[in-house]
């Protein structure tokens, strides 16, 4: 498929996270139009500096780490609009775009209802394509749809009672 995504969660230290050289970040806020089983709709809007982009993206059911997504940027104000309308309250976090050896590492660290929650994630070409890890990375969450963005919103990270 042409639009497949293939990812894979991890938890990081956020010790060694700190230490770690950043490069520049990003504030993402975003919310979920349409969330079942089979697909989600969400709408994001993305800070970079002084300038904002709107995104609406959705992405179909997750199979064997890879699942359908179509991203399409739409205009900011259309896009917070949309946020207003959305099942739960945003997630906010910031979005660090972090190169190792060779492969880009999306670095969140979430904030205001998810506070204290730090995640990893990384496209692969394959679900089997080997890794070379950061020294922050601690533990896989792929398979755990506590970790993915529309179960945070419905049920934000402070909210949990066993982590």
């Amino acid at each position: 498929m042409k639009h497949l995504e293939i990812e894979r969660k991890y938890l990081i230290d956020p010790v060694k996270w700190e230490l770690a050289e950043k490069p520049e970040a990003r504030s993402l806020t975003q919310g979920y139009l349409c969330k079942d089983d089979h697909k989600v709709i969400r709408v994001r809007i993305v800070k970079i500096g002084a300038g904002e982009k709107g995104y609406m993206t959705i992405k179909g059911k997750m199979q064997n780490l890879g699942r359908p997504e179509f991203e399409y940027e739409i205009p900011v104000e259309e896009a917070k609009d949309l946020l207003a309308l959305t099942l739960y309250k945003p997630i906010e976090k910031t979005r660090y775009k972090y190169l190792h050896k060779g492969k880009i590492w999306d670095v969140d660290i979430f904030a205001g209802s998810n506070e204290g929650l730090f995640l990893a994630e990384i496209e692969l070409d394959h679900p089997d394509e080997a890794i070379d890890f950061p020294d922050w990375i601690v533990e896989e969450v792929s398979h755990d749809p506590r970790y993915y963005n529309a179960y945070l919103s419905e049920y934000p990270f402070t909210t949990w009672k066993y982590k």
